[in-house]
């Protein structure tokens, strides 16, 4: 907020709430003592999440821009340091260095604690370049191969960056071999463990502070699929995992939700389907009809792109081999 005064000078009062003050002031103001050293024309002081400056209009300005860039970079990489706000303050831009760095190491996001979450095979850096082009993506294999977790790291970079207000993250909550009615506790007791991976996800991503902020406020939601019925989703980066226990119309809803500005992500193993006997898996129907349609894609991965320990990838091969060789028994029972 700009306010001018009677003696020209411009008054300026910047919000941080969102961000820890520490990150940002520093143990005892040591941060915001060194910014308050690099502006010696302006007036100053900290006060929670506020800070007040006083100024003539072109000073108040850079100083507004420098310290935007500084809660840009926090908001970014999740902390901010000394060399960082010296960077901020001494260079006009760091776009370029930015880019260069998001090219060359397939960096989609900065985590916590430093954590760099990058696409780490070929088919998840396919994943991140065709999010990047198409309105709609379907990931598609096995367990392990990274799919789930690329797709959260895109929406949190997107939310990030601002291209998007809300993440939506979705699953549809299958009882996968186990009885939902018998589980202990209330509703959301009882769906949270379909939702968990979803939470470590973002867990690795945004400090738990920020992370309980965005929750509370509804900038990220995590629910159950059938929680989406009747919404319109704006200006969001929307997320349906194990979309391989959806049926036809749980999809048609789905992907019917989708509003302006929105992008989303279908992630799914055909090889895992938990729905009842008889009911058909609405993903292969998806898959059929609508990658045909412009703005929407489909990349599969395999057993290369997987990401967790060694005999993971191992066992894999193992089960295509067996559905495999159960495939080859059917047809010649059929032709007997």
């Amino acid at each position: 907020m700009l306010k001018q005064n009677l003696n020209d000078l411009t008054e300026l009062t910047l919000n941080i709430e969102g961000v820890d003050p520490i990150d940002f002031f520093g143990v005892n103001n040591t941060r915001f003592n060194f910014i308050k050293k690099s502006f010696p024309t302006l007036r100053m002081v900290s006060r929670g999440n506020t800070i007040k400056a006083e100024g003539s209009e072109g000073d108040i300005a850079v100083f507004k821009h420098k310290v935007e860039r500084m809660l840009d970079h926090i908001e970014r990489f999740g902390k901010l340091s000394e060399d960082n706000i010296e960077s901020i303050l001494v260079n006009s831009e760091d776009k370029t260095e930015r880019k260069k760095d998001k090219d060359t190491n397939n960096i989609i996001v900065h985590g916590n604690n430093g954590m760099v979450i990058k696409a780490r095979t070929e088919n998840q850096l396919l994943m991140v370049k065709e999010s990047e082009k198409n309105d709609i993506l379907f990931a598609i294999g096995p367990a392990g191969t990274g799919k789930t977790y690329t797709a959260v790291a895109l929406a949190v970079r997107a939310l990030k960056e601002k291209a998007v207000r809300k993440i939506i993250l979705t699953r549809p909550a299958v009882e996968a071999g186990e009885n939902l009615g018998f589980l202990p506790g209330d509703l959301k007791e009882k769906i949270d463990p379909y939702l968990r991976p979803l939470y470590d996800a973002l867990d690795d991503m945004i400090p738990a502070d920020k992370l309980k902020y965005y929750m509370e406020n509804r900038i990220i939601e995590v629910a159950p699929l059938a929680f989406m019925r009747g919404r319109t989703l704006d200006y969001s980066f929307i997320l349906l995992d194990e979309a391989q226990n959806c049926t036809d119309m749980q999809l048609k809803m789905f992907l019917t939700r989708i509003g302006a500005n929105s992008k989303c992500i279908i992630t799914g193993d055909p090889t895992q389907i938990d729905l009842p006997p008889k009911v058909n898996s609405g993903l292969f129907t998806g898959l059929r009809i609508l990658s045909p349609i412009e703005g929407i894609a489909t990349i599969k991965l395999n057993e290369n792109d997987v990401v967790r320990h060694r005999l993971v990838k191992e066992i894999i091969k193992a089960y295509e081999k067996l559905n495999a060789s159960k495939e080859g028994d059917g047809a010649n029972n059929q032709r007997n």
